[in-house]
Order: structure tokens, then C-alpha cells, then sequence
């Protein structure tokens, strides 16, 4: 499915208004069933769905008992409908919308939480040049300005790219990727373009990937939540500097 649309805008440049052409992102419904019966809905970028739902339920843990991705069937319409077949029974009880993200959904009490003694390590001018490569990728927000990224890399190679309204979905969609992929999260970095809330941190230290990075700020819980599980948050990486602010001796 198509990520944007092409519309008539008007443009001020200097004191006219002139008629042209812009790309819009593209913003649809998602409606998640299990065995036919609907247990969620939020609003995403049209892509890499089944990665966004795998992503989203596995780290979540939503539903209780097996399942099988390769048997979700995604239905395009209006809304977008997923269903997921599934021996276990779903559980969206104590879902909270998160923080600052168009329809993002977490489940804060189901984390199971570890602290990871992941050794990997990365050059901080080796960090600042990856990251001009995965903002330099992120083509929906060069054409539309409208969208979040996020990505894994090895510290060399880019393993997977995803974009989305929602800062979280990105999160979710890279996960999910990984997961169906059988990519290990053992000695990747998570790449952010956006805040870096609890929810997201929580995310990837559910998967014990060992670095969360970002050209912004994490917020005071999602320092508190890397400090206590071992993980190592960059942010306000740019040009020239970055902010290494819990576990800095995987930054070199």
C-alpha cells in the first residue's frame, strides 16, 4: 500500500499564494483482531503492518499462548484488518495511550524486564556517521516531513528501516522486522529519530538490544529505566557532539 498522497497546496512565497503540488503521508486506522475478536485499534503509516503488529504484540506480550505470524491475515480498506489466529487467549488490559505519538498503544505493567551485560561497544564518531546514514534513509519524512524513523544496525550495516506517524510503531515495526528476520537484538543499536520516552526505552530493553540513540532527548524515566537494565542511551546526536546519558563504556 502506498505510504503518501499527492495533493493541490496553496504555497506563500513572499506575498502570493501559488498552487502546487505536495506529498502528504498517508494516515490509517489499524484494527487488530485474535481469533476475530477485535482487541485493539490505533492510527499508522500503511507499511510494514504485519512487522508493526508482530513488534507490537511480541514485546507486549498481548496475547497469552501460541500464535503464528505467518497466519495473520491484513485486509486493506478503509481501515486496515488484522486478524490473528491463535491457540491463547488476548489481554489489552491496563493499556495506555502513550506519550506524544498519534494513537500508540503500550502496556507498561507487562514488561518482563531484564538487565543485559551486552558488551558491544561502538566509537562515538562511529555512532555520529551511522546516524547520518539512517536520517540520510528515512525517504517518507525527505518527501512528506510528516513522519518518524527508526532503524537497526550492527554499528556498521543499516539491518532494517521503518517509518511511521507514530515514534512508537516505528519502534515496533524495526522490532517486529528483527523478530520474523531471526536477527539477534545481541549487539545492535536501536536508531531513533525522536524523543525517546519511557515506552520506547522499555521496548528495547525488553529485547536487551544494548543501545538506544536518538537526535533528541530521552526523558527522565526512560534514563531511569536504561540506568537500572543496563542499557545505553545516546541522544542529541549530531554533527559534531552526541550525549551519552547512562552506561557510557559502550560509547568509545
Amino acid at each position: 500500500m502506498n505510504s503518501f498522497i499527492k495533493r493541490k497546496i496553496y504555497k506563500s512565497d513572499s506575498s502570493s499564494l501559488e498552487k502546487r503540488e505536495d506529498l502528504i503521508a498517508i494516515e490509517k486506522r489499524l484494527r487488530v483482531s485474535v481469533n476475530a475478536k477485535e482487541v485493539l485499534s490505533l492510527y499508522c503509516t500503511p507499511v510494514m503492518v504485519r512487522e508493526l503488529v508482530v513488534g507490537m504484540f511480541m514485546t507486549e506480550d498481548i496475547i497469552k499462548g501460541s500464535w503464528c505470524a505467518e497466519r495473520m491475515s491484513i485486509e486493506y480498506r478503509d481501515d486496515i484488518f488484522v486478524d490473528i489466529p491463535a491457540e491463547g487467549e488476548a489481554s489489552t488490559d491496563g493499556a495506555v495511550i502513550t506519550s506524544g505519538c498519534i494513537g500508540g498503544i503500550t502496556f507498561p505493567k507487562r514488561l518482563s524486564l531484564q538487565k543485559t551485560d551486552d558488551l558491544f561497544c561502538i566509537k562515538a564518531e562511529d555512532l555520529k556517521n551511522l546516524f547520518k546514514r539512517f536520517q540520510s534513509a528515512s525517504e517518507l519524512y525527505k518527501l512528506t516531513g510528516c513522519v518518524h524513523s527508526a532503524g537497526l544496525s550492527d554499528g556498521h550495516h543499516m539491518l532494517c528501516l521503518a517509518e511511521d506517524i507514530g515514534r512508537h510503531n516505528a519502534v515496533d515495526k524495526v522490532i517486529g522486522y528483527a523478530i520474523l528476520e531471526n536477527i539477534p537484538f545481541e549487539g545492535k543499536i536501536m536508531l531513533a529519530s525522536g524523543r525517546l520516552s519511557s515506552e520506547i526505552v522499555s521496548k528495547c530493553a525488553r529485547w536487551n538490544i544494548p543501545i538506544v540513540a536518538s537526535r533528541t532527548s530521552p526523558t527522565s524515566l526512560a534514563v531511569e529505566i536504561a540506568e537500572k537494565n543496563g542499557i545505553t542511551v545516546v541522544g542529541f546526536i549530531r554533527a559534531d557532539r552526541l550525549n551519552v546519558y547512562t552506561h557510557p563504556e559502550r560509547i568509545t
